[in-house]
């Protein structure tokens, strides 16, 4: 019995060094980002990919959007997670994502090109910015650069 209770009191204390381990990261990257715009950001995300794992379940893909629209060029504005789902999804349609825009390009590799928001933008038919929560902003940006619609992914996946 007391070789129970101490396996308990064990995994107790595992549990709470565990607990307050990530409750300091997370704090880190809150005093880093300031707490409301890390956990908006967050929960924007989850909504995402919730909405994208909701069509995916109901049989439907991005690339429906992009066909109903014409649009059979794409330009993927970041490449983090958002983004390589996003070229993963069309790699192997009738939509050809010509190029990605990251501020880190210099960084990156990916299957196509992979450019800074300050070169230059190659036309397409459609950019789509997968760092939704910067939307504005980087809609802003290249709005002043470029005269082809830039969309949010966020925005395509709810028009679906």
């Amino acid at each position: 019995m007391k070789k129970g209770v101490s396996t308990v009191l064990k995994v107790l204390a595992g549990g709470i060094v565990g607990a307050v381990a990530t409750g300091t990261a997370i704090g880190r990257m809150v005093e880093k980002d300031g707490k409301d715009s890390l956990f908006n950001k967050v929960l924007s995300y989850y909504f995402i990919y919730d909405q994208w794992l909701s069509l995916h379940q109901r049989g439907k893909t991005l690339v429906e959007y992009f066909e109903e629209k014409g649009y059979k060029t794409v330009a993927i504005y970041g490449l983090k997670e958002l983004g390589e789902r996003l070229y993963d999804e069309l790699k192997d349609s009738g939509i050809t994502v010509k190029y990605i825009i990251d501020k880190n390009a210099d960084d990156l590799y990916a299957d196509v090109g992979v450019v800074t928001p300050d070169d230059n933008l190659e036309p397409v038919d459609v950019i789509v910015v997968t760092a939704c929560y910067y939307f504005d902003q980087i809609n802003k940006m290249l709005n002043e650069r470029v005269e082809y619609p830039v969309v949010s992914l966020e925005d395509i996946l709810y028009k679906i």
